[in-house]
């Protein structure tokens, strides 16, 4: 029988990468079957045998880190540098699931408490068998691998599933596992188009799906999920804001704002899109702004867009935020596929599309703002509450506002750096998606929580879970819980 396949496509010159097959149903099917076999032998490991084949196939990935970031640069568009960091970041992830999983999901005593006095309890961590990865083409090594190496640390086997426009990178990371972990397919990539996706969410035996992508594709997968009860992590992007309190230093905030809007042209969930800056400080940071931006060029700081269909959406909020506010860079004519130019447009209304929907690009909307309090009720008021960022000098401020900020990360005089920091969660609210990813609480979300209690001994004249409990037992449960919770505290 012909196998169907399917091209991707350098975004930027349009030329064929690579061939991979269309991955059917019973393809889908039958990779699960080999991953619920392989989960088995994985798990039965044990933590201190998966800790050194994954610290393996972490230094295979670093050996191969030149030939990766190239062919992330072929599929994706980024320029090579920036491919280079995606893949140094994933490196670092890999490292620290290995080994942390262990210290974190391994068997622990807790403490059962006075009324439980006799008994010894324990707390372990164990895996879920087979976890699906549905991965985004934005960071196509870096996103997945902080569910992929999560998984495989917590003991899982992983089917991944690559966007159809970087399929080649999801195919290389799944070899490369072959050749430090040869013995089974504990990591393997199917390939192909949305039914790809549907069919391996839709898998009974898969006990977990990580998906990456849009709110409205989350929907779906999360409709294919019900079907078996499997639970979901999703990251479905967000319309993250940058705040620029009166006693920032403009200079580094200016910077910041603009590798954090511009760099991947501006594909990255994570990335700057609304910034609001305080009146006392907003004309010389406008200024940096302006004299930065004018130095940044489509096609040489930044790559094309790689999505050709988001182009109708960035054009659309560009037009619409040209057409309401103020064109500080750019404009209507930025859009010129599959590139855009960098643009800035301010005092765009907060109804304007620019401004309530992602839009995926190298724009950004500015707006000035009476104090912090504003620009922070502004930055809150949105579906979305992925990241975002605070620049100021008041340390004590600074966190204030990021406590306060409805988002799941915050940066402080940096931009994404949380994303970079692999004991930290990752992770959304609202439109932005719920569970996490990275860190502790990553490593948990691939795990399932098992309590055991074991009686060491009988409570004497206290065998209250019996048919033979009298008045006299009761009594004295009475008492000592008045003892220990009765009285008030002041």
């Amino acid at each position: 029988m012909t196998t169907v396949t399917f091209d991707s496509l350098n975004p930027a010159t349009g030329e064929i990468v690579g061939s991979h097959p269309k991955h059917g149903p019973d393809a889908v099917r039958q990779a699960v079957g080999r991953a619920e076999e392989a989960a088995g032998w994985w798990a039965a490991l044990g933590a201190g045998e998966r800790r050194r084949r994954l610290l393996d196939y972490k230094a295979v990935i670093t050996r191969h880190l030149r030939e990766l970031a190239e062919l992330v640069h072929e599929e994706n568009g980024k320029p090579v540098g920036d491919a280079t960091l995606e893949i140094v970041l994933a490196i670092t992830h890999l490292d620290w699931a290995a080994r942390n999983a262990q210290k974190v999901l391994g068997r622990r005593r807790v403490n059962p408490g006075m009324i439980g006095l006799n008994l010894a309890a324990t707390l372990e961590y164990l895996p879920l068998g087979v976890v699906g990865v549905i991965g985004p083409w934005n960071y196509p090594v870096f996103t997945p691998m902080g569910s992929i190496a999560y998984a495989l640390a917590a003991g899982n086997a992983v089917v991944f599933k690559p966007s159809e426009l970087t399929p080649g990178i999801g195919v290389r990371l799944a070899e490369l596992f072959a050749e430090a972990v040869p013995e089974q397919p504990v990591l393997q990539t199917v390939t192909g188009l949305g039914e790809t996706g549907a069919a391996l969410a839709a898998d009974p035996r898969v006990r977990k799906v990580a998906f990456t992508g849009s709110t409205a594709t989350a929907k779906r997968v999360m409709a294919a999920c019900a079907e078996n009860l499997t639970p979901i992590v999703a990251e479905c992007g967000g319309k993250d804001a940058f705040i620029v309190d009166a006693d920032a230093d403009v200079g580094k905030a200016a910077d910041a704002c603009l590798w954090g809007a511009m760099s991947n042209a501006g594909q990255t969930c994570v990335g700057v899109e609304r910034v609001y800056v305080v009146d006392a400080v907003y004309e010389p940071f406008m200024r940096e702004l302006s004299d930065r931006v004018a130095k940044v060029k489509a096609g040489e700081d930044y790559g094309p867009i790689t999505m050709p269909g988001q182009l109708d959406i960035i054009k659309r909020h560009i037009d619409d935020a040209a057409k309401a506010g103020k064109v500080v860079a750019g404009g209507t004519g930025s859009v010129r596929a599959p590139y855009v130019e960098p643009v800035i447009v301010e005092d765009v209304p907060e109804e304007s599309p620019a401004v309530r929907e992602e839009t995926f690009g190298p724009t950004i909307t500015v707006r000035r703002t009476r104090d912090a309090q504003e620009a922070l009720e502004l930055a809150n008021a949105s579906v979305y509450g992925l990241g975002g960022t605070v620049f100021s000098r008041n340390t004590r401020r600074a966190m204030e506002l990021a406590r306060m900020m409805r988002s799941g990360m915050t940066a402080i005089n940096s931009v994404i750096s949380f994303a970079g920091v692999p004991a930290l969660p990752f992770g959304g609210m609202g439109d932005s998606g719920f569970g996490r990813i990275h860190g502790a609480d990553g490593l948990r979300e691939f795990a399932r929580p098992k309590a055991i209690s074991r009686q060491r001994f009988a409570m004497p004249g206290m065998n209250l879970t019996s048919f033979t409990r009298g008045p006299a037992e009761l009594e004295r449960l009475i008492r000592l819980v008045t003892f220990l919770h009765g009285r008030r505290k002041r």
